[in-house]
């Protein structure tokens, strides 16, 4: 069974999500995307002005996982700036959130975003290690997020 996807966590989502340079010439040189969480690795890093270890706690990864990130968007950004391309923010493996779920055949537990919650109640999530459906939400109700958004835990039910 494939590794559980990594979860990046994210506090910031911009409004805007598409930046084209200001041209005389009609030839676009093309477009770059930037990924959600590269956006977020460079709002801590250089908007914020936080220190690499703090970025990564906040974002829930390890620090050489934090730093690929960051070095993947400014790489971006500095092609879209050098050569006059659009930049287009989508996409990623991020969440406003992460809980912990243990499966109840397994016992096993795990991280992994809100937004699964979805496949959860519909009965379609199942243990990453056994394949079991019968899984539980280890954050539970009143804890933190999971409390306010969470759909397990009284968000839009």
């Amino acid at each position: 069974m494939p590794r559980p996807v990594k979860w990046r966590r994210v506090e910031f989502i911009p409004r805007n999500r598409h930046f084209v340079p200001s041209s005389d010439s009609e030839d676009a040189p093309g477009e770059i995307v930037l990924q959600i969480e590269e956006v977020e690795a460079l709002r801590l890093k250089d908007l914020e002005g936080l220190e690499q270890e703090a970025c990564a706690d906040k974002m829930e990864v390890s620090r050489q996982t934090f730093q690929r990130v960051l070095s993947s968007a400014r790489e971006k950004v500095a092609d879209a700036i050098i050569n006059g391309k659009a930049i287009r923010i989508a996409g990623g493996n991020y969440t406003r959130h992460i809980c912990r779920i243990r499966c109840l055949e397994c016992g096993r537990d795990w991280k992994e975003s809100f937004e699964k919650y979805e496949e959860i109640l519909k009965g379609e999530y199942r243990c990453a290690f056994c394949g079991s459906q019968g899984v539980e939400c280890l954050s539970g109700p009143g804890r933190g997020f999971c409390r306010k958004n969470c759909r397990r835990h009284g968000r839009n039910k």
